[in-house]
């Protein structure tokens, strides 16, 4: 994939300086090393940039800003578009003339100029964010794909109109200056990432998934949702029979759309293979590709030297035996987690508080280094299938205890959650679990989010200030920012999902609701963004098979009774794939892909980080209270409790503060 980078003037009398777009540009030398140009015309009221990764078509014929015939419609463009020869078949057979070959980008200019931007963006299947001019209208659509693979940054500022694949390209403009959002900030510290249309900077934002904009040389600004999780699966015809038939019929469209969706990801001219845990969803892209190919495929493991309990390297190498896989390996420890802390503050722009961004860096470098630019990852399985113990352990909660606690009258819960809150005023170990209840009590969802840090009842303690932030006019007025996302009330993120859904699905299932929730925060803005800035660090490709749209849709419409049986997790997708891999493999405990945060932060290290986070001029601005942060870490050295998630939280966020705020080396 690409870095993309534009900006649109619609000051009178500015216009886009070609230096300062260079600038922009070439911030994200590593998402495309391997060429870069720009676009400005006459009028000097647009400018599109482009750093080239070259996957598909790797001769110059193919370069970036790329045009129509007649030079009226340009695009910069980051990502795939996997059905991008049937499309251009279907173009060609419309009269349109192509200068390539077989280069999906060109199929963009093209499908526009046929369809039109809706019409562009219900046949195009793939991973994307892309810019694209229409001179005719002086028009800019900037656009970011259904699941929100690949991310799209965009500001306001001044009479200008800026947008790039990272943030560090924004903050190049010398019009952007650099500040926290506050009320971000607050978010943040529920999720471990922030929200769209929120970023950590003030003024700068991020384009939702299935989502795109449009803005003109006058500043009219309208944002649009072209596609939801919610959209109604094509071929989906469910047979009116019995329930072991109707589940044969979800597990036999489940294997053919996943096949289909690893095949389609196999397009490259460059070398591609396969991150390998050892798990359900890596070894089944294994499998699958494994079909397609004669030759070895490529596969690569990342685990830690010394903490061998969390390494799932025997699993790895059990598929990678059995399918005679091209294997590599890589070990590391704290020495490397360390050195490699610099780097990820500056490649992920804006704090993604999840530790396993660092075997995730080490084992996109043990690929690129191993010649390979391409490769499949297993993110959004569990998602739609159910495979966390945590998804378990919350339906188990709702069904046991929520239900009947919400049956009970008014006041009674409203005394349960006193009850609840003064125990947990005495045992701050209880904090969750009063969390809960005062959730129930307030008919507050139990499930937020799969990535959970401060809970409600912790902000308070956490948080010493009244928050609040300012938001563009043409942001807004657009919709794409909702008034509610503005208060020190996280649950308004989650009941504007909730809301969304019933509009759709007037009675979803507690599983379809937890799952909408994920598809809306976590996945797009947490899980899909540290494979994004990691991988792409490196100049590495990710590829996500498990969400293509045309299985997700299925899923979606999967009932919960059929995702989940006997307690068993991952229930549908474990039968689908029974034959394809190893029973072994489907029916171990899941382990999960992570680090031993919690040891290192009791040593050394963890002394530094404490002190990081107290000596951070974030902590001046008296957002915070310094004292329960010091208990936080206080008590996690000394064993009392284990707060290594909080504390990484904290970390990740007073250290992004110092390098793009203040500006310091770290």
């Amino acid at each position: 994939m690409c870095g993309i980078a534009g900006i649109v003037s619609f000051s009178k009398g500015s216009s886009v300086d070609a230096s300062i777009l260079t600038k922009m540009r070439d911030t994200m030398i590593h998402r495309g090393p391997d060429g870069a140009s720009n676009w400005i015309p006459r009028h000097k009221k647009v400018g599109l940039a482009h750093r080239r990764l070259s996957i598909l078509e790797l001769n110059d014929i193919a370069a970036q800003p790329m045009c129509n015939e007649e030079g009226t419609v340009w695009v910069t463009f980051n990502g795939e578009i996997y059905n991008h020869l049937s499309l251009r078949k279907e173009l060609l057979k419309a009269g349109h003339v192509f200068k390539t070959d077989h280069c999906d980008t060109e199929v963009l200019v093209h499908g526009y100029e046929e369809w039109g931007i809706e019409g562009l963006l219900k046949r195009i299947e793939g991973d994307y964010g892309f810019g694209l001019w229409d001179e005719s209208k002086k028009k800019l659509f900037l656009v970011r794909d259904r699941v929100g693979v690949k991310p799209v940054y965009f500001s306001l500022q001044n009479g200008i109109f800026l947008f790039a694949s990272e943030i560090k390209a924004i903050l190049a403009h010398p019009a952007v200056s650099r500040d926290i959002d506050p009320i971000a900030m607050y978010h943040y510290l529920s999720f471990l990432t922030t929200p769209a249309p929120f970023t950590m900077f003030k003024g700068i934002f991020k384009l939702p998934a299935g989502h795109y904009l449009e803005i003109d040389t006058e500043g009219n600004f309208k944002t649009f949702q072209y596609w939801d999780v919610t959209e109604k699966s094509r071929n989906f015809e469910l047979p009116k029979s019995s329930q072991a038939e109707q589940e044969q019929y979800y597990i036999s469209e489940i294997q053919n759309r996943l096949k289909d969706a690893v095949k389609k990801r196999m397009m490259s001219d460059v070398p591609f293979g396969v991150f390998l845990s050892g798990g359900i969803d890596s070894s089944t892209n294994v499998a699958l590709m494994a079909q397609f190919m004669n030759r070895p495929i490529d596969t690569f493991t990342v685990g830690f030297k010394d903490f061998h309990h969390l390494n799932e390297l025997e699993h790895a190498d059990q598929i990678a035996n059995e399918f005679k896989t091209n294997h590599h390996q890589i070990l590391i420890d704290e020495t490397d987690m360390r050195g490699y802390l610099a780097d990820l503050v500056h490649h992920q722009d804006e704090p993604i508080a999840d530790w396993v961004c660092i075997p995730l860096y080490f084992v996109s470098k043990l690929t690129k280094d191993s010649g390979t630019t391409v490769i499949q990852v297993g993110e959004g399985s569990d998602e739609q299938f159910c495979g966390y113990a945590s998804y378990m352990g919350y339906l188990e909660l709702y069904k046991k205890y929520w239900k009947p606690y919400q049956s009970l009258p008014k006041s009674l819960q409203s005394l349960g959650a006193s009850i609840f809150g003064l125990a947990a005023n005495l045992q701050s170990s209880l904090d969750i679990y009063a969390d809960i209840v005062e959730r129930a009590s307030k008919d507050r969802d139990h499930f937020w989010s799969g990535a959970t840090v401060f809970w409600d009842r912790m902000k308070r303690k956490l948080i010493a200030a009244q928050l609040e932030t300012s938001i563009p006019s043409q942001v807004m007025e657009s919709g794409l920012l909702p008034h509610s996302y503005l208060e020190m009330d996280t649950f308004n993120v989650i009941q504007s999902f909730g809301k969304a859904l019933k509009e759709k699905c007037p009675s979803p299932d507690v599983l379809t609701r937890m799952i909408y929730n994920e598809f809306k925060l976590r996945l797009p803005e947490l899980l899909l963004m540290r494979v994004d800035k990691v991988t792409m660090s490196k100049s590495l490709e990710a590829r996500v098979p498990f969400l293509d749209h045309n299985l997700v849709e299925f899923s979606m419409n999967i009932p919960m009774s059929f995702k989940v049986k006997g307690n068993e997790a991952k229930y549908l997708l474990k039968k689908a794939v029974e034959g394809l891999i190893p029973h072994n493999i489907i029916y171990r405990k899941k382990m999960g892909f992570g680090a031993p945060m919690g040891q290192w932060l009791r040593g050394e290290f963890g002394h530094q980080v404490a002190s990081s986070i107290l000596n951070s001029n974030l902590l001046k601005r008296g957002y915070f209270n310094l004292e329960y942060i010091k208990k936080l870490s206080k008590d996690h050295a000394e064993g009392r409790s284990d707060n290594s998630l909080y504390i990484w939280t904290l970390f990740n966020l007073t250290s992004w503060y110092d390098y793009w705020i203040d500006q310091k080396s770290i």
